[in-house]
């Protein structure tokens, strides 16, 4: 089968399009034909192994997998002995390890039935987005009707769609965005867009009951000063930071300090889950939310793909077809 291969840690330039075997699913695993697969911050880090504190789990010296990918959508081409939800022929979507390939294993607890009303690329623009804005907007982070919501980060993946959940939650939205990003924020459902080049978080009148950073620029004080004196903050992932730590420092610092404060300060790292997969696919089948994608490339110029997440702000997801 053809995939996109890494041998070492680095830049797009070491991603290679081969021929390679076709993985065999373990006994709790399917295996996936894949359709499309999803393009985001989560490829960046297994393709350059940063932070560096990740390699523990994906590879000290090198890349344990080295074909890159990890969201994906598909049809089931076969089961392990003990997968009793999915058979060969189910369209699926969900986490699948390796999915810039023709075929990928997946756990059976980590994907679900594709939506009815989603193409296969938009299906796989919807699980580790999707799945990461559904949990920042859980527990304390989860607005109430007419509460304000700031959300740093609104054009991209996980944006997009925190704006989306926001809004069905009955929350004002507020995006932060780049100038060429303005429409694309307020088509997600965003009252208000705020662009980062000409203004701060904190210059207007505003404070917001619940910040969702998804950036990972600015200073743990900034972002308190944006919020309520009662306000919950929700940092999303590693990005920015250290090479070493990535932006998990600034986060482990808001939780170290939230006891001691009347706001509720997070960190979230986003785990796959069965149930949440679930959700998405009925909030998706009833139009409640709807994958954004700004881009679409073949499998053989899935390099150009990571280039322009590393260089551009893409409006919504990058989708890799198979």
């Amino acid at each position: 089968m053809k995939a996109i291969v890494q041998d070492a840690y680095g830049s797009a330039d070491l991603l290679e399009l081969r021929d390679i075997d076709r993985p065999v699913p373990g006994d709790d695993e399917v295996l996936v034909e894949v359709r499309a697969a999803g393009v985001g911050p989560e490829v960046w880090h297994l393709m350059t192994g940063r932070p560096y504190v990740a390699r523990a789990v994906l590879g000290l010296r090198k890349p344990k997998n080295p074909v890159k990918g990890w969201d994906g959508a598909g049809r089931v081409e076969a089961v392990g002995a003990k997968v009793t939800d999915f058979k060969p022929g189910d369209e699926v979507f969900g986490n699948c390890e390796g999915s810039f390939a023709e075929y990928a294993r997946a756990k059976a607890a980590k994907i679900a039935l594709k939506p009815d009303n989603l193409t296969f690329e938009q299906a796989a623009a919807l699980p580790v987005s999707g799945m990461t804005a559904l949990q920042a907007l859980s527990g304390k982070g989860r607005p109430r009707p007419g509460q304000k919501v700031l959300v740093i980060g609104a054009s991209g993946g996980v944006g997009s769609y925190v704006i989306q959940l926001a809004t069905m939650y009955g929350a004002e939205v507020t995006g932060v965005c780049g100038p060429t990003g303005a429409d694309f924020v307020r088509s997600q459902g965003a009252a208000h867009v705020i662009d980062y080049t000409r203004e701060n978080i904190t210059d207007g009148p505003h404070r917001y009951d619940v910040v969702v950073d998804n950036a990972g620029l600015r200073p743990l004080p900034v972002l308190r000063r944006a919020l309520t004196p009662r306000g919950t903050l929700v940092i999303v992932g590693g990005e920015g930071g250290t090479a070493f730590f990535g932006g998990m420092s600034r986060g482990l610092r808001a939780v170290a300090l939230s006891p001691f404060i009347a706001q509720n300060l997070g960190n979230l790292v986003s785990v796959a889950r069965h149930e949440d997969l679930l959700t998405l696919k009925d909030l998706a089948e009833k139009g409640r939310i709807t994958p954004a994608i700004d881009r679409t490339y073949p499998l053989a110029e899935a390099a150009a793909a990571v280039r322009h997440l590393e260089k551009g702000h893409p409006r919504g997801k990058l989708v890799v077809t198979i």
